[in-house]
């Protein structure tokens, strides 16, 4: 008789679970939070030997690298056993650039450690008392969060013992670098202990981590939860070429369009430049009735908690913020991005949007861009291997019919639920005595929604005639008139590829196709602006287009000529070319232009 010949069946192999590899503690907090599975990145941390190895973790925006690098930290802390009786400083030490950071790390450290053994967590972090700092040193903690200015002053006055610190974690070393911790972390570093491991975490590696992470590291694990330099598909890219005057309207009319559609509901951050420009804009934006609130260095750390926490709440629904500022802000329900100022490089673009889209959420990733930047958006979008779709910014008609569509699905919700008896009796009573059509339209009107502010008028229109023409002989080519054929030409419309032009047009960054279709390089170039005016046909960007006929409607002050305002009429009453840069035009009382006047 064979082996399996009249014996019980085997037995079936207990399921395996996503959390298998993970130490049993880890397990359960994960559990218990409602995870039901592991993310990219997390699952590489999961399989891979983490014990004695320095780790690179890099993954998309949102992709829970947090929760991953805990899982590093829980398996070293249960290799590494119980501190001794007489240990006084932390055996983990998390570096984070900014306040909000450090202190959303620390949360997500305290409930993922939580059923460890001797793991407690504390923060430590600028703008706050240090009084209260040396109080929560003073309780041993496992692990330090902290930003590195606060952590170096309190290893310089002794208060942090250094000793025991087995693991420590650079989170956002790019962002830290970028804010000039560079001599506090190589401060903090040459007075930890030589035998440690180093763990970096971050959604983009500089040239600059790297040179870092080869002087702080040995023999580092790379793990990936999505290739560097992968756009988050969970997030949608939209561009609107608008000039500068014409920003805050455009910014009004996205809030307000975000606001009556209740697939794009949810909270909404804006960022801008400078600190200054924080408090401007959503200062405006409360005047216009909308919940906002800024978010910058300038504020001290209680306000932008508070403000943070009422942002979490649903008590404001717009935050303007600096890079910095909202640095890896994780807060859920963030559905849109508005980048009021381009960002600086690809690494910010891709830091900004990433506060929507996240843990498999949807979000949009709106640009405002100005027409004169165009090269250099043109390479930062390229950069960070994004392509958005162009388009205009919603118009007032749009939003009107939103909110128009808005008060209708309440309507026809309410009308699903069934009515008291002494609701029926009074509508009965009202259809006696008033027409039906009446009742209705009044009751429309009464539920009818409006927006906390008239939206604007910004008229735009995108079009996608042909690149940005290159330049010609005989001078630049937007002096010139236009040319058949249209090759390196330009004016009403354009064919063909234009001279000229980044070797990566060919990718389309600006969402056009090829001269066959849509331009291959329309966007910016190909851009025409008009604002409410009589100005006859859309004017486009003076830089990109020729001389073209204008009405006598847009002539406005500038004299008899009905050309655009760089023209002038000669004698014959032709209209001429501006004249030459660094010339002074040929009427009394000019200026002589400046070179390089108008280049973006």
């Amino acid at each position: 008789m064979s082996e399996t010949e009249g014996s019980a069946p085997p037995s079936p192999e207990t399921p395996s679970t996503p959390f298998d590899s993970l130490p049993e503690p880890v397990a359960r907090a994960l559990a218990a939070r409602g995870f039901v599975q592991l993310t990219s990145v997390q699952k590489a941390v999961a399989s891979a030997d983490t014990a004695s190895t320095d780790l690179r973790i890099s993954s998309q925006t949102g992709s829970g690298k947090t929760v991953a690098v805990g899982i590093a930290i829980a398996r070293a802390l249960l290799a590494d056993g119980p501190r001794a009786e007489g240990a006084k400083g932390p055996s983990v030490l998390v570096l984070a650039p900014t306040r909000e950071l450090a202190g959303q790390v620390r949360k997500e450290l305290d409930w993922l450690l939580a059923a460890l053994p001797d793991s407690t967590t504390e923060v430590v972090t600028g703008g706050t008392s240090v009084g209260l700092d040396r109080k929560n040193l003073s309780r041993r903690p496992r692990v330090l969060v902290g930003t590195p200015g606060r952590v170096l002053d309190h290893l310089n006055a002794g208060v942090l013992q250094p000793g025991g610190v087995s693991l420590v974690v650079l989170d956002e070393a790019d962002q830290m670098l970028d804010m000039g911790f560079r001599e506090e972390l190589e401060a903090i570093l040459a007075l930890l202990p030589t035998e440690r491991r180093t763990h970096l975490v971050s959604a983009t590696f500089s040239g600059e981590v790297l040179n870092v992470a080869r002087r702080v590291q040995k023999e580092s694990l790379h793990l990936q939860g999505s290739p560097l330099g992968t756009a988050n598909t969970d997030i949608e890219h939209i561009a609107h070429v608008v000039p500068e005057r014409h920003r805050y309207d455009a910014l009004v009319n996205l809030l307000l369009l975000h606001q009556a559609e209740p697939d794009l509901a949810g909270r909404t951050l804006v960022f801008t430049r400078t600190r200054r420009d924080t408090a401007e804009v959503a200062e405006r934006l409360v005047r216009e009735g909308f919940k906002a609130e800024p978010l910058s260095g300038d504020l001290a750390q209680a306000s932008r908690t508070r403000t943070l926490e009422a942002f979490r709440h649903g008590r404001i629904d717009v935050i303007v913020a600096t890079d910095v500022a909202a640095r890896g802000l994780d807060i859920d329900g963030v559905s849109l991005v508005v980048h009021f100022d381009p960002p600086g490089d690809a690494d910010a673009l891709t830091h900004r949007s990433g506060r929507t889209g996240r843990a498999g959420q949807k979000g949009t990733s709106v640009l405002l861009l100005p027409p004169q930047a165009r090269r250099r958006l043109e390479r930062l979008l390229h950069d960070a291997r994004i392509t958005p779709a162009f388009a205009p910014v919603p118009s007032a008609d749009k939003i009107q019919k939103a909110y128009t569509k808005a008060g209708r699905r309440q309507i026809f919700a309410a009308l699903e639920k069934d009515p008291s008896e002494d609701g029926v009796a009074y509508a009965q009573k009202l259809l006696a005595e008033h027409p039906p059509e009446r009742i209705i339209a009044t009751l429309l009107s009464m539920t009818e929604q409006k927006p906390p502010c008239p939206p604007r008028d910004v008229a735009f229109h995108l079009s996608t005639e042909g690149p940005r023409p290159g330049r010609t002989q005989g001078g630049n080519s937007h002096m010139r008139g236009p040319k058949p054929g249209g090759r390196g030409g330009h004016g009403g419309a354009y064919a063909g590829r234009g001279a000229g032009g980044p070797p990566w047009a060919s990718h389309a960054p600006w969402g056009g196709e090829d001269s066959r279709g849509p331009s291959a390089r329309g966007g910016l170039a190909a851009a025409r602006v008009g604002h409410g005016k009589p100005w006859g046909a859309p004017k486009p960007y003076p830089r990109d287009a020729g001389p073209g006929p204008r009405t006598q409607e847009g002539r406005g002050d500038r004299g008899p000529h009905s050309g655009p305002p760089h023209q002038m009429a000669s004698d014959e009453g032709r209209i001429g070319p501006r004249p030459p840069r660094g010339k002074s035009p040929p009427f009394a009382g000019g200026k002589a232009r400046k070179p390089g006047l108008g280049r973006p």
